[in-house]
């Protein structure tokens, strides 16, 4: 069911009963009915249509499987350390953060030191907003049992599915890292000043600018043991020196800024023909590949879902394309 529906059609399927994850603009997901559901908001969408954004009166429906048993939890920024130790054995967990948050910038610097991150999968995203909004709205999510909304934690939807079920993440990454400069960090964190440059201390923002990599549409792409996370160029201040990510850089990882991308569109179709989409449960992608791709009105395979400011698969990633799956 992985799509867009109009508002009535949502509330009459929360009437149901069912267990959903939901993505929509803050004026739709007011209007809902409590129930057994967790949401974020954005306007942004991947459907069977293409990419689309819808301002008002449309949510995007991933429904959980009804072969599973799930429980829905808030977690404030100071709790992120339960949301894997409260995941099942056997399944799966679902959250949504808001951009900017205190806990937006907590899981991203500790998800990745969670020693069973990768025992009890967590998948997911990073709400926002419509980009004419940035700066005057902030980004929110919703635990439907209760009908809150919050700015800032964490809401989850732990899934347990029977044992001969098995959830996997897939993460689609059309990015390679490129041959050039090797860069080192000192400090996890979002924002950079200076770092090594093939060894040599350099700043950033100087760096950045001199090689014309400002427009932001290259990530820096850290090897993390053969895995390629990137960490994407959210503002470059070559007054006050310093570079904003939208992920953060991490200590001991080699990053290279990546190989340029002709065409995102025909990018991403070549990495999804034939991509296997039975069990296919849930999938988000990054809105720098939505805005730099142009995908609005462009199909680029069958995987649907909302378009954020970030996506979790295990961490925090950026222009990626994120894929639950369960065989």
């Amino acid at each position: 069911m992985n799509r867009l529906m109009n508002l009535a059609a949502v509330a009459e399927l929360i009437g149901s009963g069912a267990f959903l994850s939901l993505a929509g603009p803050e004026s739709a997901l007011d209007t809902l009915p409590r129930g057994n559901w967790i949401a974020g908001t954005i306007p942004y969408f991947m459907d069977i249509a293409g990419g689309v954004v819808s301002d008002e009166g449309q949510v995007f429906v991933t429904p959980l499987p009804a072969s599973g048993t799930a429980t829905l939890a808030h977690y404030g920024a100071d709790q992120l350390k339960s949301i894997v130790g409260n995941g099942p054995d056997n399944g799966f967990t679902v959250a949504i953060v808001p951009a900017g948050s205190a806990a937006h910038k907590t899981f991203a610097a500790e998800a990745v030191n969670d020693a069973d991150a990768f025992l009890r999968p967590t998948v997911g995203w990073v709400s926002g907003v419509h980009l004419s909004d940035l700066g005057k709205v902030t980004p929110k999510v919703y635990l439907g049992t209760t009908g809150q909304k919050f700015e800032d934690g964490v809401v989850v939807a732990h899934v347990a599915l029977p044992d001969r079920q098995l959830a996997s993440i897939e993460i689609v990454n059309i990015f390679e890292p490129g041959d050039g400069d090797t860069l080192r960090f000192t400090e996890t964190s979002f924002e950079v000043g200076d770092c090594l440059v093939n060894g040599e201390q350099t700043n950033l923002a100087a760096y950045v600018k001199a090689k014309g990599l400002d427009h932001g549409q290259l990530p820096l792409v850290g090897d993390f043991g053969g895995a390629h996370i990137n960490a994407s160029i959210q503002s470059v201040d070559g007054a006050a020196g310093k570079v904003v990510l939208y992920a953060p850089v991490f200590t001991g990882v080699d990053y290279h800024f990546a190989k340029p991308v002709a065409d995102y569109g025909a990018s991403f179709r070549e990495r999804l023909a034939g991509y296997r989409t039975d069990g296919v449960q849930f999938s988000c992608n990054c809105i720098l590949n939505f805005l730099f791709g142009g995908l609005e009105g462009q199909k680029i395979g069958e995987l649907y879902g909302p378009v954020t400011f970030g996506e979790i698969g295990y961490q925090l990633l950026n222009q990626t394309l994120v894929v639950l799956r369960i065989d």
